[in-house]
C-alpha cells in the first residue's frame, strides 16, 4: 500500500475529528463521508472494528504505513513499561514528527518532505530519513543552505505551539529534543490501549 496522499478532510470525517489540524471543510461536514454518512442510525460497531479504527487513526495521524507501524509496536512490546504509551513515544520520536512539532513545517506530510529533500540536520549532519528515531538530547535544525526557504520561514513565523519536551532557538533555527514525552504530554487523541488489544489477538 502506498502512502495516502488524498483529501485530508475525507479521512478526518471518517474518524469524526480533525486529526490533521484545523480544517474548515471538516467543520462544515463533521460526519462520515459516503451516501449514508449523515445517517444517525448507523449500526453499532464491533469491538474489533473500534480497535481497528483506532489503529488506522494513529497511522494516518503520524503518516506511518502498516509494516512500519507493526514494527514500532513490536519494538514497544520488547521495551519495559506500558506498551501503548511506549508506542506513542516511538511515534513522537520520529524525525518527521519532531520537525512538525518544532514548527519547521505546518504538517507532518510537509515535514516528511523537508526531511526527504535534505533540508534537515540532526546534530549537525543532514538526515533524509523521515522515520529516523531521535534520542533525548539530539539537536534538530534547518540546514544552512535551507534557512532562507520561504515555506520554512512562513511556518516558523506562524507557529505558536509549545511543547515541554522540545526547545527551539529561532536565531539558529534549531531545536533540541530534550526528552521523550510522557503520555500526558502527547496531545493526540488516541486510545492506544485499543491498538495494543488489537495486535495482541
Amino acid at each position: 500500500m502506498a502512502r495516502y496522499t488524498g483529501p485530508k478532510t475525507k479521512i478526518a470525517r471518517k474518524f469524526g475529528e480533525a486529526i490533521f489540524g484545523d480544517d474548515k471543510s471538516f467543520e462544515k461536514k463533521n460526519y462520515p463521508p459516503g451516501q449514508h454518512g449523515n445517517n444517525r442510525r448507523r449500526g453499532k460497531k464491533s469491538e474489533y472494528a473500534i480497535q481497528l479504527m483506532e489503529k488506522q487513526k494513529a497511522k494516518y495521524t503520524y503518516g506511518i504505513l502498516e509494516r512500519q507501524f507493526r514494527n514500532l509496536f513490536a519494538e514497544a512490546k520488547r521495551k519495559e513499561g506500558v506498551t501503548g504509551e511506549i508506542l506513542l513515544q516511538l511515534c513522537e520520536s520520529r524525525l518527521d514528527n519532531v520537525v512538525f512539532r518544532m514548527g519547521i513545517s505546518p504538517s507532518r506530510r510537509g515535514a516528511r518532505q523537508l526531511v526527504s529533500h535534505r533540508h534537515i540536520t540532526v546534530n549537525g549532519n543532514v538526515v533524509n530519513i523521515p522515520s529516523y528515531s531521535l534520542k533525548a538530547g539530539d539537536v534538530v535544525g534547518v540546514r544552512e543552505k535551507s534557512k532562507s526557504v520561504q515555506s520554512i520561514e512562513d511556518s516558523l513565523s506562524a507557529n505558536s505551539s509549545v511543547y515541554e519536551w522540545i526547545t527551539w532557538n529561532s536565531e539558529k533555527k534549531e531545536g533540541t529534543y530534550v526528552a521523550v514525552p510522557e503520555r500526558i504530554q502527547i496531545p493526540e487523541n488516541i486510545k492506544e490501549q485499543l491498538i495494543v488489544e488489537l495486535y495482541s489477538k
